[in-house]
């Protein structure tokens, strides 16, 4: 519960800080980075939650959108899902990737256009998504994977002895 709370912590000031524009969905990688270290490191409902309350808390200060809700959420419970499946950070990777990038992206269309308004495109959508989560993506990976080899695999080791 307090990584949790962390995790949405560093979401909320992270997405603040790092965010831009890229066609019509304001994109925060921090968000997808947060998701995919939440996914792995307390799984897909725990995830979900700190995607939420990140959501919540960005949008309660104007710094998120609405679409904020359906993109993490899938994306973050995908990631955690997978992990728990597979034990592969590659596979939570693409977890976050597919479900914030593509279903997310999907479902955030209708959600955009009845809340919002919007009158795009889907296709307009899942190009955004999907570039602000690969960036996200890859460098939560690079840090997955460091402290995966740094600090995870040598206690696995010394517990297997």
């Amino acid at each position: 519960m307090i990584l949790t709370a962390l995790l949405s912590a560093l979401g909320v000031v992270g997405g603040s800080m790092f965010e831009f524009t890229i066609g019509v969905a304001k994109v925060a990688p921090m968000q997808h980075l947060i998701n995919l270290i939440s996914g792995v490191l307390v799984g897909p409902w725990w995830a979900v939650t700190q995607a939420f309350i990140t959501s919540l808390i960005r949008n309660i200060l104007g710094t998120g959108t609405v679409l904020a809700f359906p993109g993490s959420m899938i994306g973050a419970f995908c990631v955690g899902w997978l992990f728990q499946k597979t034990k592969s950070l590659l596979m939570a990777a693409c977890g976050e990737l597919i479900g914030t990038g593509i279903i997310g992206a999907i479902v955030a269309y209708p959600v955009a256009k009845w809340l919002m308004g919007a009158n795009g495109a889907l296709w307009l959508f899942v190009p955004s998504f999907f570039l602000s989560a690969l960036v996200g993506v890859v460098v939560g990976y690079l840090i997955l994977l460091s402290m995966w080899q740094r600090l995870i695999l040598p206690q696995l080791k010394k517990i297997s002895k």
